[in-house]
């Protein structure tokens, strides 16, 4: 169960910034990511708590975001980082090792990142993906969601208003929520659906959770997926769902999106799949590509 803990000074400080520009949202993450773990002490393990993530202190305080583990990395991605420099090693060429030294996993897991558009169906395809060969599918989105909806989650109303400014929520707590369910899952196959979104993040989670075995990418016309979408909003209750934030939700996608794809692609570990046929087609695609890589559940 994630948890977060702030001061009431904290919140409104950060809700400020949930509206702010991208850029300083962006530097402020940096500053907490480069605060070593161990000065703030390991946390002791909790039987129902995986993860403890915690925003505290203002920007303007200096302290910005931090977060911690139930087990502490033993290294900063800010080391991390320097430390990959140091050897001409790229935080996402650095997937190709086993593990980070700071993993929760004693034996590396296959990790697909499920990436498309608002609308391109990840989700109904990971869902057969799940049945068939055994994967945990886990939305980011969906995770997200849960901890905006939980009662008295103040982490829950800055999720939210980020949701509803179509603004990426600082990877602090996405990694954090990522890495506490696959954790309790006990499983070592998953399909993380919609993440990573932009490079730092897929970088921060290399280096801290797992490297990715390859992208999966559902390609999806706009025009289609804003169909679908807003046929969707008719039903869903999504505050989200809504012609303002679905278009908010493209522009964010291919500016922060699709330079995550390229690097990928670049290393050759993107499969692409056209999402324009009927579900059936488009898993006949995917099926292809997952026959030769893994046994089928049986």
């Amino acid at each position: 169960m994630f948890r977060a803990a702030f001061s009431r000074s904290t919140t409104d400080t950060l809700r400020r910034q949930a509206t702010s520009s991208a850029s300083a949202s962006r530097s402020s993450l940096r500053r907490a990511l480069s605060t070593p773990a161990g000065e703030q002490g390991a946390p002791k393990p909790s039987s129902n708590a995986g993860l403890w993530v915690a925003l505290a202190a203002t920007a303007a305080g200096g302290a910005g975001y931090y977060y911690a583990t139930r087990e502490h990395p033993s290294e900063t991605l800010a080391k991390l980082k320097a430390k990959n420099k140091a050897t001409e090693e790229s935080p996402v060429t650095a997937s190709l090792r086993p593990l980070p030294a700071n993993s929760p996993f004693k034996v590396k897991p296959t990790v697909i990142f499920v990436l498309g558009g608002p609308g391109a169906g990840k989700g109904t395809q990971c869902a057969r993906l799940v049945a068939d060969y055994d994967f945990v599918h886990l939305s980011a989105g969906d995770l997200l969601r849960e901890e905006r909806n939980r009662a008295g989650s103040e982490v829950g109303e800055l999720i939210n208003t980020y949701i509803k400014e179509g603004k990426i929520v600082p990877m602090e707590i996405t990694i954090g929520l990522l890495r506490d369910a696959m954790v309790r899952s006990g499983k070592d196959r998953f399909l993380i659906d919609g993440f990573p979104r932009k490079m730092d993040q897929a970088e921060a989670f290399e280096d801290t959770v797992a490297g990715a075995d390859f992208i999966l990418y559902f390609e999806c016309p706009e025009k289609e997926m804003e169909r679908r979408l807003l046929k969707r909003g008719e039903t869903s209750g999504r505050v989200d769902d809504n012609i303002e934030s679905i278009r908010k939700r493209f522009v964010t996608f291919r500016d922060t999106s699709f330079p995550v794809i390229d690097k990928y692609r670049s290393l050759g570990k993107v499969h692409e799949v056209s999402c324009l046929d009927t579900p059936d087609k488009v898993y006949s695609q995917v099926r292809a590509i997952f026959d030769k890589m893994f046994a089928k559940s049986a």
